[in-house]
């Protein structure tokens, strides 16, 4: 039966105003999330009254009311859950007998990382408070939910299973529209933000894509540069990437930070990780927060310094044949990759747009149209509206 005109009209007026209301409450939404509220120049420890494990649960720490010379072992209490219970960041804080520096080790931005949550789990093993001057505070596991899934996104129930890439989210905010700005505001502001002079921002490639060890960072930022050259790591991406990430947005609170890159997700690379614990308890020395000697550097590694990660994308659907591998240098030209249909014919082939070095390379053995076959280190430009690296 067709609808009457004039039912019609009263339906689409209706449908307009519905669209016009929720398109006014986005933009409210979106304004009250960029109004993050002012974090206090000083923020004291409050303990919940909670106790996890054993361990003290805290909503917010201030490390100079930790006793010197011990280590500290605390559950963050983060955001709300859609039960109304709470995610639970793991800290771990070094406090040195002596003042000094105080260095955060962040990793699990990305719930896919694993190698990044080791290395930082081998450094704080390895320190001892009572020899040590100032604090190091870990965060091993900010973004939970991604975490228990091992994914690299922040899952969100509320719209249909999204999924939320937390480390586009920071500074956050912790009135923010998703639950992703909330835990990014709360952890910031109450946590990372107030007990940090340098910090260093662990992660690993993504899944299905394997990478070097290298770091990513601003060397424009003196601390920047000195921490990352003190790493034995073979390549460098001086870059300050896109907004949102976690080591931007400490820079913009006026604190040095980086992010090294551990090798390949979901699995632990004990071959690599040895090169971040290295590098790390070097700025560590370098400091003076711990005695000793300064291992190998960048410049022992001969390290390469890059300005761009160039993308190489599938134009065809295939089995990949990768014919270089990570750290190779590469000229422009130079045949970087087969692809073949089910048949095994032929359907591309891949070469380097520039010269430079292999900082990562797909690892899944099939691609789509479109993928990112791998990302080359150098001082071209990538293509116009290529995808950026996944850090």
């Amino acid at each position: 039966m067709k609808e009457p005109l004039g039912a019609r009209r009263r339906r689409n007026f209706m449908q307009s105003l519905l669209i016009t209301a929720f398109a006014l409450t986005g933009i409210g939404m979106a304004q009250a999330q960029n109004s993050t509220p002012a974090t206090p120049a000083k923020i004291s420890t409050v303990y919940t009254g909670d106790v996890i494990n054993g361990k003290k649960v805290v909503s917010s720490l201030n490390t100079n009311d930790l006793e010197p010379g011990q280590k500290h072992l605390l559950y963050f209490q983060g955001v709300q859950m859609s039960t109304g219970q709470y995610w639970y960041v793991s800290v771990i804080v070094a406090k040195g007998a002596k003042p000094g520096k105080r260095i955060t080790l962040s990793s699990g931005v990305h719930g896919d990382e694993m190698s990044s949550v080791h290395t930082v789990q081998t450094v704080m093993g390895r320190l001892n408070s009572a020899e040590m001057s100032g604090t190091v505070m870990a965060v091993l596991d900010i973004a939970r939910p991604a975490m228990e899934s091992m994914q690299r996104r922040w899952p969100s129930s509320g719209r249909g299973i999204e999924l939320i890439d937390m480390n586009r989210e920071w500074p956050g905010n912790e009135n923010g529209f998703s639950a992703v700005s909330r835990q990014a505001g709360l952890v910031f502001n109450r946590l990372l933000k107030p007990n940090t002079d340098l910090a260093i921002d662990f992660h690993t490639g993504t899944t299905g894509l394997d990478a070097a060890a290298f770091h990513i960072g601003d060397m424009r930022i003196p601390d920047v540069k000195t921490m990352m050259m003190l790493y034995p790591v073979p390549a460098i991406w001086d870059n300050p990437v896109y907004p949102g990430v976690l080591h931007n947005a400490y820079i913009d609170a006026g604190i040095p930070c980086f992010t090294p890159e551990v090798g390949v997700a979901r699995r632990l690379d004990l071959d690599m990780i040895p090169i971040f614990v290295e590098g790390t308890m070097n700025v560590f020395k370098h400091y003076g927060m711990v005695p000793g000697a300064i291992g190998r550097t960048a410049v022992d590694a001969n390290v390469y310094i890059g300005k761009n990660a160039v993308p190489v994308l599938t134009t065809h659907g295939g089995f990949i044949e990768l014919l270089v591998k990570l750290n190779a240098k590469v000229t422009s030209g130079q045949k970087v990759a087969i692809q073949r249909n089910a048949f095994g014919e032929v359907v591309s082939e891949y070469t380097s747009p520039v010269n430079g070095l292999i900082g990562s390379l797909r690892s899944d053995a099939t691609s789509e149209p479109g993928n990112v076959l791998l990302f080359i280190l150098a001082d071209a430009a990538p293509v116009s509206g290529s995808p950026p690296y996944s850090e």
